[in-house]
């Protein structure tokens, strides 16, 4: 499972600690993560170990962390694909990305005007800065292979980014996911102007 930074992928992780899961075949890998240090509060990786090892009897081995404190981003983004490599064979195929969508229509750090968009040769990258920050990210290529995307969409600022990932709207960096074999979850505030979809 890679999984995604925002506030509401951390809940769904505290609540699915309480389910029933064969916790020891779960690996967890990261959809991105922001170039900071270690413990850093921007980090992804802070919250994900809050979420998941407070909350599920997970492995911590189990977590698999983009090495943003390396010096050399780009040799610690190829080290990542080695990973992913490892873990998901080659080339990798994930059993579930979870995704989150941004009021500009980003998804992991898959941000607008960006030139990783355009990445079709790496399963991971390096971003210029956003929001003050570089970033690692998996690139279209891996997310577009996973056999299972699950999007979670919360809040009344993503609206229109709602509307335009529905309609596979290339003119938002989410709307160039695929959308065989997802599955979009979003509050009422979200979808309040999507009607008749299911």
């Amino acid at each position: 499972m890679a999984v995604s930074g925002g506030h509401t992928p951390w809940v769904m992780l505290r609540m699915l600690g309480r389910e029933e899961v064969p916790w020891v075949g779960v690996y967890v890998l990261q959809v991105d993560e922001r170039i900071a240090p270690t413990g850093d509060a921007d980090r992804n990786l802070t919250h994900l170990r809050e979420s998941v090892l407070e909350n599920a009897p997970l492995d911590p081995k189990h977590i698999y962390a983009m090495s943003v404190e390396s010096p050399d981003p780009l040799a610690a983004a190829a080290e990542y694909a080695k990973t992913l490599e490892k873990i998901a064979g080659s080339p990798s195929v994930l059993d579930l990305v979870h995704l989150g969508l941004g009021p500009d229509g980003h998804t992991a750090s898959l941000v607008p005007n960006d030139p990783v968009l355009q990445v079709a040769d790496r399963d991971v990258a390096i971003t210029d800065f956003y929001q003050g920050r570089k970033r690692m990210t998996l690139t279209y290529p891996i997310i577009n292979r996973a056999q299972q995307i699950l999007w979670v969409v919360t809040g009344s600022e993503k609206v229109g980014p709602l509307a335009k990932l529905l309609n596979a709207d290339s003119s938002i960096p989410g709307g160039r996911i695929r959308q065989g074999q997802a599955l979009v979850l979003a509050d009422r505030a979200a979808a309040k102007e999507i009607k008749g979809r299911a």
